[in-house]
């Protein structure tokens, strides 16, 4: 990503907020600090040759752009595609119209918060937008949640990679081997949510078919 970041530039930076909020968690908090890393004039990785810095504002309104348009083709994916989708591919990802209708219930009740502050959540914040649009929230108040809360994201993000500057390989390091502790045990902790919804998905498979006249 960091050599993808330094050669591209803004282009990638929009590109991973765009797919990131779309509902595909691809790193990109780490892509846009790095934006405010080159913004600061110091190189994501070490490099050996001359790297023209980024504009600190454009790097956040790049970023505030990818996130947004990412939300709102994410938001249209739920809100026209939702359960058309789970009938196609609901059983590979252990999905039922029932995981749907408690989905809504809930968003229907505390959801249009949870557009704004899931924002702020890092992997949780790639699947607001598909939630919102699966609620059917409404248009405008979802622009402009999104709106706010991907503006004070980035801006944080952006800043936050500008204050560190060159020393950010260094702690990008540091996180690096954190990371790969969480990582496993996020694998560990995704098995078990496999199994469980595996089972459940099962239990209510069955009951809709017993539930089914002949």
């Amino acid at each position: 990503m960091e050599h993808f970041l330094e050669t591209w530039g803004y282009a990638a930076v929009f590109l991973l907020s765009f797919i990131s909020s779309m509902g595909l968690p691809v790193g990109s908090e780490l892509a846009i600090i790095g934006g405010g890393v080159l913004a600061s004039g110091a190189c994501v990785t070490s490099c050996t040759h001359t790297t023209n810095p980024l504009n600190f504002v454009v790097v956040i309104l790049v970023a505030v752009a990818g996130e947004v348009l990412g939300s709102l083709a994410g938001y249209a994916i739920g809100r026209f595609g939702g359960r058309a989708l789970v009938d196609k591919v609901g059983k590979y990802v252990l999905l039922t119209h029932k995981d749907l209708d408690r989905a809504e219930a809930w968003f229907a009740r505390r959801g249009e918060p949870f557009v704004l502050f899931g924002r702020f959540i890092p992997l949780l914040r790639s699947f607001v937008s598909f939630a919102a649009g699966l609620g059917e929230m409404a248009l405008p108040k979802f622009v402009a949640y999104t709106v706010i809360g991907c503006a004070i994201w980035c801006t944080a993000l952006v800043s936050l990679g500008y204050s560190l500057g060159s020393s950010y390989e260094h702690v990008y390091k540091a996180f690096s081997y954190v990371g790969y502790v969480v990582a496993v045990l996020a694998v560990i902790a995704v098995a078990f949510v496999l199994w469980h919804r595996w089972r459940q998905y099962r239990m209510e498979r069955d009951r809709s078919r017993a539930e089914t006249p002949v």
